[in-house]
């Protein structure tokens, strides 16, 4: 039997739309240069399959000389991942990674144990204005993979499935749906899709997993005689059949979901595990800074500075 990863059992519900198991209105948090919007975790809800972590970065407009800045940090028992719709970034890490994020490409880098890296936009991008908008996710790993070695894996737009028909484009980022499967392999069973939808354009969702989500970034969606607009995220119960209809002006909805994992996760900053032992172990080992010998390491090309432990 599979742990519920709703929070509380009182989670509410819909009067109209039964097929909607909790509806998550993302918390907004202003990070200076650019707001985010949280979607998970929420009071209710710390997950959607293996999916603990969802924000939604932007829109957001920079000026020539700002962009983002994120200095190198740690992680462990997760693996991230960063889908762009405008803008792209730097991507650096302790593998010796030098990556830049682009619009509709995978990048998914998998802690494990520990891994560090920034996140900056540098060189010819501060050069001029540009726009950034997109989601960042973090995925739980199941708990014979929280101490597996890190990795970083990379996959241009091209090479990920296109599934094309009756107004709806859809790409499937990881894992598998709709009989696709995506080409880069995932710790654990699940899927996350970019839903692109025509006004009117009806999408089920699928069915063959047992947690599954919804966000709607642009236009709106409707379900059972509700609407849904942009920043609204909805969690459906497992084994019922749901579909969605595209409002008056199409929509774009990320689809999120999978099997759950064997229990709950605590979460401290910027670390991820099955138990607070692993979280104090993460903290001491960033403290110390043994960069040369330690756990961490910074990465090669961006080592001149790092986000210290926070004083909490």
């Amino acid at each position: 039997m599979s742990w519920n990863p709703a929070l509380d059992a009182q989670c509410p519900t819909g009067d109209d739309v039964d097929a909607i198991e909790t509806l998550i209105v993302p918390r907004a948090r202003d990070l200076g240069a650019f707001e985010v919007r949280r979607a998970l975790p929420a009071p209710r809800r710390q997950m959607v399959g293996p999916f603990i972590f969802f924000d939604q970065m932007g829109p957001a407009e920079f000026v020539t000389g700002q962009g983002i800045d994120i200095r190198p940090h740690p992680h462990i028992g997760l693996a991230t991942v960063t889908y762009l719709y405008k803008g792209r970034f730097h991507h650096r890490d302790s593998l010796g990674t030098d990556q830049w994020i682009d619009p509709g490409a995978v990048n998914l880098m998998t802690a494990g144990h520990g891994i560090t890296h920034s996140e900056r936009v540098d060189g010819e991008m501060l050069k001029q204005p540009y726009s950034l908008f997109g989601i960042q996710t973090w995925i739980a790993l199941p708990k014979d993979a929280e101490d597996s070695p890190p990795a970083f894996v990379h996959a241009p737009k091209d090479a990920l499935p296109m599934l094309e028909g009756e107004g709806k484009r859809l790409r499937l980022i990881l894992g598998s749906a709709y009989g696709e499967h995506a080409p880069v392999a995932a710790a654990s069973e699940m899927f996350y899709l970019d839903a692109m939808l025509e006004p009117g354009a009806k999408l089920p969702l699928p069915d063959d997993h047992e947690d599954r989500g919804a966000y709607v970034t642009q236009g709106s969606v409707e379900i059972a005689g509700e609407r849904f607009e942009p920043g609204k995220m909805m969690v459906f119960r497992p084994g019922d059949r749901v579909s969605m209809t595209a409002g008056p002006t199409g929509a774009r909805v990320m689809l999120l979901g999978g099997a759950t994992l064997e229990g709950p996760r605590h979460i401290w900053w910027n670390f991820v595990a099955s138990s607070k032992e692993r979280i104090e172990e993460a903290k001491e080992a960033w403290r110390k800074g043994d960069w040369a010998h330690g756990r961490f390491q910074l990465p090669p090309t961006d080592n001149a500075e790092f986000i210290p432990l926070p004083e909490r």
